[in-house]
């Protein structure tokens, strides 16, 4: 039968990849990689620098194919991501069905996690359900662009005995969440840290977290932090034509 594998690649550096997802990369015949464009080719050279450097199998084939465009300006969000969705669960199943033998593994190299903001495990479990073709399928876990960030940040996750959360700008934009004192935000295209400059939080922020274009800013989160990091983070945007960043907005515990 045939066999995915949805492998976690990290959040950017070749390093970053465990041991087990280099002996996954070396049982795969064929990779998968979806083209975002010439604004993202970077994240398609990155993919093939991993596997330059890690795989050692010869014959192995990559397969690009366009990702399906996303309305960034829905009246309904939430049908705009499932419509995206759907189309993208085409185009994996297609590419499963015609570019991999019956007894062919495939993969797809997931940028950092697989488990965390990615939408890969819910897109192959679409395709199985959809039932026009078979297939079996592992996940290998990666090191998350949070894990990524508190690292280089050299702070922990949480403070001692105190809830964490993960969230979008889009929710973070309704208020600060209750019982949390450390709240992760991810690809917040609007700076919603912006609406709290004045409530004594710290802010570690990083883009492109473990390539070689890295920006780290963190401090006390006030507006002039927060001006910089938005002058900043639009000069990247404009410079490289896409972005990817995250922050921890960090609220000192009170006891």
């Amino acid at each position: 039968m045939r066999k995915i594998y949805a492998i976690g690649i990290g959040a950017g550096d070749p390093e970053h990849l465990t041991v087990q997802a280099i002996d996954r990369l070396n049982h795969v015949d064929v990779f998968f990689v979806l083209d975002k464009g010439a604004e993202k080719s970077d994240l398609v050279r990155l993919r093939q620098e991993i596997l330059d450097r890690f795989v050692t199998r010869p014959g192995y084939r990559v397969v690009l194919a366009e990702d399906p465009p996303r309305d960034r300006t829905p009246a309904d969000y939430r049908a705009a991501v499932a419509d995206w969705h759907a189309a993208r669960a085409a185009v994996y199943e297609e590419l499963i069905r015609s570019e991999l033998g019956s007894s062919e593994a495939g993969a797809f190299l997931v940028w950092g996690d697989p488990s965390l903001y990615d939408s890969t495990i819910a897109l192959i479990e679409a395709v199985l359900a959809r039932g026009k073709v078979e297939f079996e399928y592992e996940v290998v876990p990666g090191i998350s662009s949070i894990s990524a960030l508190v690292a280089r940040h050299r702070t922990t996750m949480n403070q001692i005995g105190r809830a964490v959360q993960l969230t979008t700008g889009r929710r973070l934009a309704t208020g600060w969440p209750d019982g949390v004192d450390d709240v992760f935000v991810l690809l917040d295209a609007h700076t919603t840290f912006d609406r709290f400059t004045t409530d004594g939080l710290h802010i570690f922020w990083g883009a492109y977290v473990g390539t070689p274009d890295e920006i780290l800013l963190s401090g006390p989160l006030t507006p002039a932090l927060a001006a910089q990091i938005r002058e900043v983070r639009a000069e990247a945007r404009e410079r490289h034509g896409w972005i990817m960043d995250t922050y921890l907005l960090r609220r000192p515990a009170r006891e």
